[in-house]
């Protein structure tokens, strides 16, 4: 009686169970050879998106440079303005003092003395750079 009971809950029909798939045949992981055209094909991808962040990153520079240089030459031809008016003014300031062309040749004077030092000094920096790229030239030959 439990036999037939048991007989008639369980289909007559078995539907058929598949086999486990052999180990050695399909491996769970791909192969190295796959890994290592994947890994390539994602370096690849990496220098791609790479160069092209470096690019808009050095257009960016770029027209944020060009920017500050402008301003960098605004500010300069301002200065410049200022400086003729500080010389006029002191031709002016000292004119009934020295003269008209007493005043003139003060501050013109006073103006190359700045030039010859300052000048001096450039070509005295411009030589020890001059001198340390020809004791590097030297010892590399």
């Amino acid at each position: 009686m439990l036999d037939d009971a048991a007989r008639d809950a369980q289909p007559d029909t078995l539907e058929p169970v598949s086999t486990p798939r052999d180990a050695a045949s399909d491996p769970p992981f791909g192969s190295l050879a796959d890994d290592v055209s994947a890994l390539i094909e994602d370096g690849k991808t990496y220098v791609d998106a790479e160069i092209a962040f470096q690019k808009s990153r050095a257009g960016f520079a770029g027209k944020k440079t060009k920017g500050g240089v402008i301003a960098v030459l605004g500010a300069f031809a301002f200065l410049h303005l200022a400086l003729i008016g500080l010389v006029v003014g002191l031709i002016i300031a000292l004119e009934p003092y020295l003269t008209a062309f007493g005043a003139v040749a003060t501050v013109v004077g006073v103006l190359l003395l700045g030039v010859a030092i300052f000048g001096g000094i450039a070509v005295s920096r411009f030589k020890a750079v001059s001198e340390a790229f020809k004791s590097e030239t030297d010892e590399q030959a």
